[in-house]
């Protein structure tokens, strides 16, 4: 009876705790409700205030509500591109709005090519003679790159401009298994396919050095063009190439040496940044204290400009983030999610369809997938286009193959036709305390794949049958749809990755262009008019609590904003958790349950804000994973 007591005990107290819990949830949706629309009425002249605490994506990823319960500081905000880009082009006509104010103090960054189109939109905003201002405690590449664009470009006393340029390192852990004495047996397929060179090796073979050098340099001298174009006052050979000797002669004072390579025009704090944007569009009537400037938040403007409806529909696919099985997303592209999308809306009457990518890959099935169900669409004589953001690699490349054209910039990375399979077995780890295998085998594959026993040659080479057959496949796709020879296929293939540039080249993208080129081409190829279509893009707004959730998580990240300076120690010592996380991710991509993948390692590392972009799996999910509570 006393045991009995004490489980019944026990149950109501985790009722109480799942009743508190879910009350607390329900007053939170309730006040997010409330608020989560914009007022529309108070747009009021002045400036458009873009607070960007946090990073631009493609496609904001769904929050999980259990780390808003968890989390110790406000999570980091995503902010759609296209939102950004489509709220400066309003500003620019608006007579209400004077100016243009950028507050990068929590920017984390974004892919080069989202940045880019950023500030091209910041370029049509002074166009209209309405000036843009800057302010940042510190500028990281991608926050020099959209500051270039800027007008004024403010940094704080104690912060500063550093220039790191593309490149970096990834983590082997080849030496490590080999203590560990952890097989990591690899099966794939492309002298280039570097995804597995991290679990087989200590450190970069040369074929993977090779591409990487190429293509980091490419994108390297592309935003070295793009900041030299925006801001040719800008001495970005003497930051890049003496970085010790320039903030030297501004005796360590990182604030002035900014400024004397102009990278920055002034020097202060946010109350004489905000003081000086009085100056231009007035004062905050709402707020009397110091710093204090009449402005109108991005939510509020894009709800007071939202996109025409007018015309015919052209619809839009969104495959953001790794290409995963399943219903992930948005922020992950669920195979089974995208397809469903796709599926529903067949019979929508779509003058055409693009296909938005910004993917490194990831799941060949669930690529396979999102390809079969755009090959619907063509096969009911849809114009298709595919447009690639920052990345269209691997499974990313393979899910654009019916389009009949593919658009690109210089600094999307591409290609990467190649795939692999990674499955650990631990037979001499555990032998060394005891743990053997042993029983009756009926056919060569009973008991196989024996993760502790370790795998049989019959499943090794088949595992390898099924790899190359995959790679064979992919060749085949892509061949087809570029007009070219499987042993054309084959030499561009192999696994390497290309910048655009060098991609057109070779015939992998047929047009530079963003979303808008891409858009604009699937209209004439609909025989379609300006002024005769509207962009409608799938899955927007279905679902209410991903909108509440998204809302919620820019809000909290705007009013946590830090409101002091930040120097380049705090940056740097802030990288040690962009380490753990990239520990963590690399622990779950060779443990979790996976098929073969065609995914880039190029994409997600020696890029350091794509990197930290990626989209993690929610916590509440890896908790569920490692505790049994999910059937993935």
């Amino acid at each position: 009876m006393i045991f009995a007591r004490k489980v019944w005990k026990l149950l109501v107290a985790i009722k109480d705790g799942l009743a508190l819990l879910f009350l607390l949830l329900f007053f939170i949706a309730i006040y997010a409700v409330l608020t989560m629309r914009p007022n529309v009425g108070a747009v009021r002249d002045g400036a458009l205030l873009l607070e960007l605490n946090g990073t631009i994506v493609e496609e904001p990823s769904l929050p999980d509500p259990l780390e808003f319960l968890v989390a110790r500081e406000a999570p980091l905000a995503e902010y759609s591109e296209r939102d950004i880009i489509r709220a400066l082009r309003a500003a620019a006509k608006d007579g209400r709005i004077k100016a243009v104010v950028l507050d990068l103090s929590r920017f984390v960054g974004g892919g080069m090519v989202h940045l880019q189109e950023v500030g091209a939109a910041m370029d049509e905003v002074r166009a209209a003679k309405k000036p843009v201002l800057a302010y940042a405690s510190y500028y990281g590449d991608d926050g020099l790159l959209l500051a270039a664009h800027a007008s004024e470009v403010w940094v704080h006393p104690f912060g500063g401009a550093f220039v790191a340029g593309s490149g970096g390192k990834n983590l082997y852990y080849g030496g490590l298994l080999e203590k560990l004495k952890i097989t990591a047996h690899v099966f794939r397929v492309g002298t280039f396919k570097s995804a597995v060179e991290p679990w087989i090796r200590n450190d970069q073979s040369p074929e993977a050095r090779e591409a990487s050098k190429a293509l980091y340099g490419a994108l390297w001298e592309d935003w070295k063009a793009d900041v030299a174009k925006a801001r040719p006052s800008a001495d970005i050979a003497l930051v890049s190439t003496d970085p010790v000797g320039w903030l030297k002669a501004s005796g360590g004072d990182a604030a002035k040496a900014a400024k004397a390579a102009h990278l920055v025009d002034r020097i202060g704090d946010r109350t004489d940044f905000g003081e000086r944007v009085a100056e231009l569009v007035g004062k905050d009537p709402t707020n009397p204290a110091p710093g204090g400037f009449a402005h109108t938040p991005l939510g509020t403007w894009l709800a007071a400009n939202k996109p025409t409806s007018s015309g015919k529909a052209i619809g839009v696919v969104t495959i953001s983030g790794e290409i995963v099985d399943g219903e992930a997303g948005p922020g992950l592209a669920g195979g089974d999610r995208i397809a469903r999308l796709l599926n529903e809306a067949l019979n929508q009457n779509f003058a055409a369809l693009v296909v938005r990518i910004d993917s490194p890959g990831g799941s060949m099935a669930a690529a396979e997938e999102i390809r079969a169900a755009i090959e619907r669409y063509r096969k009911q004589d849809i114009p298709i286009v595919a447009s690639m953001a920052n990345l269209g690699a691997s499974g990313g490349y393979w899910v654009a193959t019916p389009a009949s054209r593919i658009f690109a910039e210089p600094g999307t990375i591409t290609g990467s036709i190649g795939v692999f399979a990674v499955v650990p077995t631990f037979e001499r780890a555990l032998s060394d305390y005891g743990v053997t295998t042993d029983g009756v085998q009926t056919t060569p594959l009973s008991g196989q794949p024996d993760l502790i026993g370790g795998l049989a040659p019959e499943v090794s080479a088949m595992l390898q049958a099924n790899v190359e057959s995959g790679y064979s496949r992919f060749v085949g796709l892509v061949g087809k749809a570029r007009g070219k020879t499987p042993e054309q296929v084959d030499r561009i293939g192999q696994g390497r990755v290309w910048d655009g540039g060098t991609a057109r080249q070779l015939g992998l993208v047929d047009q530079f262009g963003g979303l808008d080129d891409a858009l604009t081409y699937a209209a004439k190829a609909a025989k379609l008019e300006d002024g005769e279509w509207h962009a409608v893009f799938l899955g927007d707004g279905a679902d209410p609590l991903a909108t509440l959730l998204q809302h919620m998580r820019s809000t909290e990240a705007q009013s946590n904003a830090p409101r002091g300076g930040s120097d380049w120690a705090a940056m740097a010592a802030g990288r040690q958790n962009d380490l753990v996380a990239r520990l963590l991710t690399d622990v779950e991509r060779i443990t979790a349950t996976r098929g073969v993948q065609a995914y880039c390692l190029e994409c997600t590392s020696g890029l350091p804000v794509i990197r930290e972009n990626r989209p993690r799996q929610p916590l509440s999910a890896l908790l569920a994973r490692r505790f049994g509570l999910t059937g993935e």
